[in-house]
């Protein structure tokens, strides 16, 4: 075989960059790869387009010994083939090879379909979401270099998409070849997960047991089954994506350490991750509160921001979209999302997982996404399949249509209520039924982003004509428009509502009649205690009554009337219970739906054409998550009468609602402290856990954008607006809602007109050129990071320091005292605060005593990257209820030996100064809320060695088996108080000392050190969650499964 010098040599490279980027077995994989394809030598030629996936850099790097083996084996392959294969093979593959050469050169293909490579963010790369992918023949050589050369078992239904413009489209994995009656049946969220085991089977990660599990989902789901699932991408936030790429960074140290190649350790899958989280509302109510903001967010963050644009150098497969570009699910929604993808021409369904539990925002165009745990996504990152037990499907039919005036917000919240009743904690809920045609994409993608809120895994959305349309709306190519359709009808991927539908199965059933929605809010301390806006005054009566709790504030009758007489500015003001201090139009959830957006604007409209003003001590501020907004805002001519109201843009991204709201003037924020006055928040966000909105906001509403604008101008959350005048026209007459609420058509019109496909090109196209600030950063270069100790921000965590190459093994909890004794439903909030760092936290002493000041402090999430501060940082909400407290509110607990009051932190660390174990007893719902990796982190630096709760989180409760913390539940029906338990107790939980004779939700005992004995259920749910366990955690794992390769 003749192969000249020039193609000799760039197969030979391109072959050694990728067993050196990739992290395969060095030399003795390249070894059995030519020998596994010394019979067919087309198949190692085709290896040259690998190297399209990679970055320039990459592309460049040669593995000199792996690159002499691959010349070496060329010209073996020259001397040893007899001269007929040798002309079959060149007359054949002369012209390949070109073609390979010159796709080898050619530019990526950007998003919308068009030949121009995307600059990397001002770093000088030129990528773009589709070509940062691994090729299906890079995932076949990777497979190849770890099962010796087993193929994919499913290559029969490898089929042709045809293109009716004429060639095709690309192949794909046809699920209708496989001829399986069992598949019409299936939800479409199901079928998504049996094309990717169908796609990825190898018989190692993925096998043919494991397809057959899905396509028998009817009877193995209610079993619990295991299945392994690679999603095609991740997705990554600032707040979570600067602590993973931290841990990247140290497990990178950590294999160098261990003799192996630290650039194993690389993203196999497209990562983006878009800083979103950082900006802080510190300036509002102000015409240049956009760009005063942004300089305050680099000021604090440069640190940060600094390390993140080292990330996006350092691993390939990673893009970084810059501060103030908008948030990660709306930029995933109008941008990022494929749909389908098309790599190297195998086409297949986009899918991800996200560090941030609204992830599923995705699901509400029909891509497949959901949140988890950081470590879990650095795992998927670094090729691991993610294990997870196949889930139950609820269908939940929609039917008929929303009444004029009542929004997507309000039904999100009604779904929520109902489906937070009906029970679906790692489930699937597949949404369907002649309602859909009804509801745009982004109400849909409303509905969707909550799932964490109703606790569903994903709230799944079937790719319709509604979809297409809103990729047409939002920019995306007419190709690639027209490639989604085919490929998913050809799939049975895609519901056509005018077609007659196959009845599907599923595990149970609901059903809402939109037209019985009615506006509602939800709060005022929980998002799925739902209020109808009629209801509000009565239930805000109520709250004031109640003794405290979710539903109760505990003011006494006789206080309840209290007023907090203040001067702000020079004029005379005054605050009682329930009046609104901060009005927020925030959260992807809702900035995204252009509905209510314009709404809003149409709400500030006629309130000021009727005169009717925002009192200035309001906090009023405008974040969208898109620049988007912005335009179409401004287009409407509704722009103008948000800011005349003080609804000023603050900035893109999502803070205030998740505690980014900046601090409330001296003098309001006094009053409130001061008179013990129950201050109101309205927002449009998705959470609102006391203490998360902001640490003077005890009631906080989540509401659609229209509500909070309308809740600003009435000043109080107590009110019938039904009865009750919003306020008083210029010309003295009452003024309510009803005559400033706008109808749906009024909406429709100006939606309609002011939403325009350009302002997406435009918008997107500007993003990825960066910005003056984020471009100016200078970062630092090199494979490894260079840590400074003296950084407050980025800190190499202790989690591998001490790691060995083998396992520690199984290890058991001896005589451990309870660090804290809580009740229901904890949140991540309460576990890992994500706001700001209180003055005098163990987090500000420590900020403080290496010479940072109070204002620079910054916010917890923000410190993510620096172990230091988040393990101070642990259970530091200041609104954290622990029964060993007796009533009072606040960060400490009780150390149990001395009887000592202490900061948690501070109690932490004398129990581990005195070789102490720690369990943390918790009743129900235990991690609700955001998907925090350190919510498990924290914790397991604190010395906890179990939790043993009613009930977890699902992605809490995956986050502490990454890390090696025991979850046990009580068993149904009993808890600490049932049992008898006071938390003083000293206890012993027994687990096999031989990992094999550990099972999945097999019982375990726990004993007092009275002797008393109690069951609970061990909630490591898969045999791979065991295995993790073993090895300490799963990034122990995955290190030692890199370093053995």
């Amino acid at each position: 075989m003749h192969l000249s010098p020039l193609i000799r040599n760039a197969l030979a490279s391109n072959l050694a960059a990728r067993v050196c980027v990739a992290g395969s077995s060095g030399i003795a994989g390249v070894r059995s790869l030519s020998a596994a394809t010394a019979a067919s030598p087309s198949s190692l030629c085709r290896s040259a387009l690998l190297v399209r996936s990679y970055s320039c850099s990459t592309r460049s790097s040669i593995c000199s010994a792996s690159q002499s083996i691959a010349a070496a084996w060329f010209a073996s392959s020259r001397a040893a083939a007899p001269v007929t294969q040798s002309r079959t093979f060149r007359s054949s593959g002369s012209s390949y090879f070109a073609d390979t050469l010159q796709k080898l050169r050619s530019p990526s293909i950007s998003l919308f379909g068009k030949s121009t490579g995307v600059p990397l963010l001002g770093l000088g790369h030129k990528i773009s979401p589709q070509a940062a992918v691994l090729s299906p023949l890079a995932r076949e050589t990777s497979r190849k270099l770890s099962t010796m050369g087993i193929e994919n078992p499913f290559e029969n239904v490898l089929t042709t998409l045809p293109n009716p413009a004429g060639g095709s489209f690309g192949k794909y994995y046809s699920l209708p070849a496989l001829n399986d009656p069992r598949i019409d049946k299936l939800p479409y969220s199901i079928k998504i997960l049996l094309e990717a085991a169908i796609r990825n089977c190898d018989e190692f990660q993925v096998r043919k047991a494991d397809v057959e599990k899905i396509l028998d989902w009817e009877n193995t789901a209610p079993q619990q089954v295991e299945i392994p699932f690679k999603p095609a991408r991740v997705i990554l936030q600032d707040f979570t994506g600067v602590p993973a790429i931290v841990d990247l960074a140290a497990m990178r140290d950590a294999i160098k350490r261990l003799g192996g190649d630290p650039k194993k350790i690389n993203p196999l899958v497209p990562v983006d991750l878009v800083i979103d989280h950082s900006v802080q509302v510190d300036v509002a109510r102000s015409p240049n509160a956009l760009e005063s903001n942004m300089q305050f967010e680099f000021d604090r963050n440069k640190e940060r921001f600094a390390f993140l644009k080292w990330g996006a150098t350092a691993f390939d497969n990673m893009l970084v979209v810059p501060p103030g570009s908008g948030i990660v699910h709306q930029v995933n929604l109008e941008y990022l999302a494929r749909v389908v993808f098309n790599n190297n021409g195998i086409l297949y369904p986009d899918s991800l997982v996200g560090t941030d539990s609204h992830t599923t925002m995705i699901d509400g165009l029909g891509v497949a996404g959901w949140g988890v745990g950081g470590i879990e996504a650095e795992a998927a990152m670094l090729g691991q399949p993610m294990s997870m037990v196949l889930p139950q499907v609820v269908g939940f039919e929609l039917t008929g249509k929303l009444k004029t005036g009542v929004t997507a917000t309000d039904l999100v919240l009604t779904v929520t209520q109902m489906l937070r009743k009906h029970g679906v904690v790692g489930k699937f809920v597949e949404f369907h039924g002649k309602g859909m045609q009804e509801l745009s994409l982004a109400d849909r993608a409303t509905i969707a982003n909550m799932s964490p809120e109703y606790g569903a895994t994903m709230g799944f959305f079937p790719v319709d004509h509604v979809s297409l349309d809103y990729l047409r709306l939002t920019g995306r190519d007419e190709e690639k428009v027209k490639l989604v359709e085919a490929y998913l009808r050809a799939n049975k991927l895609f519901i056509d509502y005018s077609e007659p539908q196959m009845e599907k199965v599923y595990s149970s059933f609901l059903h809402l009649d939109l037209d019985s929605v009615e506006p509602s809010v939800s709060g005022p301390k929980r998002p799925h205690d739902r209020v109808s806006i009629r209801e509000m005054k009565d239930d805000w009566q109520s709250c004031l009554n109640n003794k405290v709790g979710f539903k109760g504030f505990g003011i006494p009758k006789e206080q309840q009337g209290a007023v907090a007489k203040f001067d702000f500015q020079g004029e005379s003001a005054e605050l009682r219970h329930g009046d609104v201090v901060i009005a927020a139009i925030t959260s992807c959830t809702n900035t995204s739906n252009p509905n209510v957006m314009l709404g809003a604007g149409l709400v500030a409209k006629k309130a000021t054409e009727l005169g009717l003003k925002v009192k200035p001590w309001v906090k009023t501020s405008l974040a969208p998550g898109s620049g988007v907004v912005t335009k179409y805002l401004q287009k409407s001519g509704l722009a103008e009468f948000l800011d005349l109201q003080g609804f000023n843009l603050v900035g893109y991204g999502c803070t205030t609602c998740i505690g980014n709201s900046g601090e409330l003037h001296e003098s309001v924020g006094s009053a409130i402290a001061d008179n013990d006055i129950v201050a109101a928040a309205v927002l449009s966000g998705n959470r609102n856990f006391e203490g998360r909105v902001h640490p003077l906001t005890r009631a906080n509403y989540l509401a659609s954008p229209p509500l909070v604008v309308a809740y600003a101008f009435a000043g109080t959350v107590n009110i019938d607006f039904e009865k009750e005048p919003i306020g008083i026209s210029e010309t003295g007459k009452e003024v309510f809602l009803r005559d400033i609420w706008p109808t749906s058509e009024e909406i429709a019109s100006i939606v309609g007109s002011s939403v325009l496909p350009e302002m997406f090109r435009s918008t997107y196209e500007a993003i990825t050129k960066g910005n003056k600030m984020w471009n100016e950063l200078a970062a630092p270069t090199g494979a490894l990071y260079a840590w400074d100790s003296t950084s407050t921000y980025v800190h190499e965590p202790p989690f591998f320091k001490t790691m060995s190459s083998k396992p520690p093994g199984v290890h058991s909890v001896k005589d451990a005292y309870v660090l804290l004794n809580f009740g229901d439903s904890i949140t991540t909030d309460h576990i890992s605060p994500a706001g700001n760092i209180h003055k005098d936290s163990p987090a500000a002493k420590y900020l403080a005593e290496r010479g940072v000041g109070r204002r620079d402090f910054n916010s917890y999430g923000s410190r993510r990257g620096n172990d230091e501060i988040m393990a101070r940082g642990t259970f530091a909400n200041i609104r954290i209820v622990n029964k060993f407290l007796k009533g009072e509110v606040g960060p400490k607990t009780i150390h149990i030996p001395s009887g000592e009051k202490l900061y948690i932190f501070e109690a932490a660390k004398k129990y581990h100064d005195e070789g102490k174990d720690l369990v943390i007893l918790a009743g129900a719902e235990y991690g609700s809320g955001s998907s925090r990796d350190w919510a498990a982190k924290g914790p397991y630096l604190q010395g906890v060695k179990a939790v043993i709760a009613k009930s977890f989180e699902r992605i809490h409760r995956s986050n502490l088996v990454g890390m090696g913390i025991i979850p046990l539940c009580f068993k149904t029906g009993q808890d600490q108080d049932s049992l008898g338990l006071t938390g003083y107790e000293k206890l012993s939980i027994d687990l096999p000392s031989n990992i094999k004779e550990i099972k999945p939700g097999q019982d375990v005992t726990v004993t007092t050190d009275s002797g008393k004995q109690f069951p609970c259920t061990l909630r490591f749910d898969t045999q791979v969650e065991i295995t993790y366990f073993e090895h300490g955690g799963i990034l122990q794992y995955v290190l030692r499964q890199l370093l053995e390769s």
